[in-house]
């Protein structure tokens, strides 16, 4: 089955007598490249009746006044009419299939008696995040309006950018109408294609919905592209500086290559291979180096401010062809850089205090030790012995004092992971083996404490018992065996019969 985008001019007008030659453009599959093409016109009841078709079918009515041509290669196929009459003037279809059910677009063919000629649709195609450059010839030079670009839909054309600023949500920092030439004609640059940019488009001066004064294009985007991706996005710090490379086609001889900064739809060029180099931008902005053999140039930026935030443009010239690509600029405060391999963020050099100059992972492990600390200072009875446990890094040779700490960027952190790491790890062993230690230790010692305090509590029981029974036997000794208390000293002993023995109790 046919598949993808079918385009097509949405008017066409001819002279009465004269001849038309209209073009209809598909995406370039196998499916769409050898399906059967025709040509119908739609009549009062709604029914488009083919008039010609690739499998050499032709209306009799038509015959000798009507052809078709296909070229797969270029995915667009031509109906060409000649000896046009009134009648001629209708709505007609081109597409791929079956007429019925097929791929088809709708067309409105207007049969004047004294038309002018016809402007040729202007069919550009592109490659996949590539650029392309569209030829917008005088309009109404007497008129002051505004030139414009837009995108023919069903019922009306959607304005994607005008010379007074506006610019459509999806298409900032890729789309640029240039500034009016001396002829009264201008162009369109677009830079990073997508596969959804295919369709027709129509540019001019005045308004979109004019049918006489507008350029109509045809822009296909074809996916197979060797296009090295670029970087959409850079960043750098306040005070530093980046570099990035500006791509164009080895192959093209472009005569001029330039930077420029998109704002609100306009570029204004601040240095290009020439020498030039805007005076806001003076001492840091250069081209550092050239490659035509691989088609590319490098930019670096140095002093960044946050003002320079935006959309630049790398351009390379040659006649009225440009071949332009974009970027964006991200300058913070904070410090970070690009992950692109193309691309080199280098930041300023700052002087950090070495609590400053730590690194998020280190003050981590270092508030980890405070904590440790506290909890065996508040577990442990006994002396504690503080142990600090720092992860090792690698020390630059280079001669650099400890208080001359350099960042090159917020990437180098994740270089310390394989040091911190095992380190932290070690650290959480080390925790749980010392809260481990210092709970068996606590039972230990409660557990000998409540031994103790129980035989305390067990002698202190006997020892009462004990003294009891012989506060008993002394105070109350059994009358058959008291043979007679001697004084001695103070204290008085009582002699028992039988037995030999005495108590002694103080008197």
């Amino acid at each position: 089955p046919v598949s993808g985008s079918l385009y097509s001019p949405s008017f066409l007008t001819g002279g009465l007598g004269g001849s038309v030659t209209h073009q209809c453009f598909y995406s370039i599959t196998p499916a769409n490249k050898y399906d059967r093409k025709f040509w119908c016109k739609i009549a009062g009841n709604g029914v488009c009746y083919t008039i010609i078709s690739s499998t050499d079918y032709t209306s009799r009515e038509y015959v000798g006044r009507v052809s078709l041509k296909d070229v797969p290669q270029n995915g667009t196929f031509m109906v060409t009419m000649t000896g046009l009459k009134s009648s001629d003037t209708g709505t007609y279809r081109c597409g791929i299939g079956p007429t019925r059910g097929g791929l088809s677009v709708s067309l409105n063919l207007t049969v004047l008696a004294d038309a002018g000629v016809s402007k040729p649709i202007q069919h550009i195609q592109g490659l996949l995040h590539g650029s392309v450059t569209v030829l917008c010839p005088p309009g109404d030079t007497q008129s002051g309006g505004k030139r414009f670009w837009c995108k023919v839909g069903r019922t009306s054309c959607t304005l994607i950018a005008d010379s007074n600023g506006y610019m459509g949500r999806n298409y900032h920092g890729r789309v640029l109408i240039t500034p009016r030439e001396s002829s009264g004609g201008f162009k369109i640059l677009i830079n990073d294609l997508k596969k959804e940019d295919s369709g027709l488009y129509r540019c001019g001066t005045g308004r979109p919905s004019g049918q006489s004064g507008p350029q109509e294009v045809i822009l296909q985007v074809t996916t197979a592209s060797a296009l090295p991706r670029r970087p959409k996005f850079l960043s750098g710090t306040v005070g530093g500086s980046l570099s990035f490379k500006c791509h164009y086609d080895p192959k093209g001889s472009y005569k001029k290559k330039y930077l420029c900064r998109w704002k609100e739809g306009s570029c204004s060029v601040l240095l290009d291979d020439d020498g030039f180099v805007h005076k806001a931008y003076k001492g840091r902005i250069q081209i550092t180096s050239s490659d035509p053999k691989h088609g590319t140039y490098t930019v670096v930026m140095s002093q960044l401010r946050e003002g320079d935030t935006g959309w630049y443009w790398c351009r390379a010239q040659s006649g009225h062809t440009e071949h332009t690509s974009s970027v964006k600029l991200l300058i913070q405060k904070e410090i970070c850089s690009s992950q692109d391999p193309e691309t080199t963020t280098l930041v300023k050099p700052t002087l950090l205090s070495p609590a400053a100059s730590r690194s998020p992972t280190q003050r981590s492990i270092t508030d980890l030790m405070y904590v440790m600390d506290t909890i065996t200072e508040s577990t442990t009875m006994g002396t504690v012995t503080e142990t600090t446990l720092l992860p090792t890094a690698t020390t630059s040779t280079s001669g650099t004092s400890p208080g001359d700490t350099y960042l090159e960027s917020s990437s180098g952190e994740s270089h310390l992971l394989p040091v911190v790491l095992p380190a932290l790890a070690l650290l959480i062993c080390i925790a749980t083996a010392v809260l481990t230690l210092t709970k068996i230790k606590l039972q230990k010692k409660m557990g000998e404490g409540r031994s103790t305090i129980g035989n305390l509590e067990t002698t202190r029981v006997q020892t009462e018992v004990n003294l009891g029974k012989e506060q008993t036997m002394e105070e109350t000794p059994s009358p058959g065996d008291v043979q007679g208390c001697k004084v001695d000293s103070g204290k008085c002993r009582w002699v028992l019969s039988g037995t030999g023995t005495a108590n002694v109790t103080s008197l």
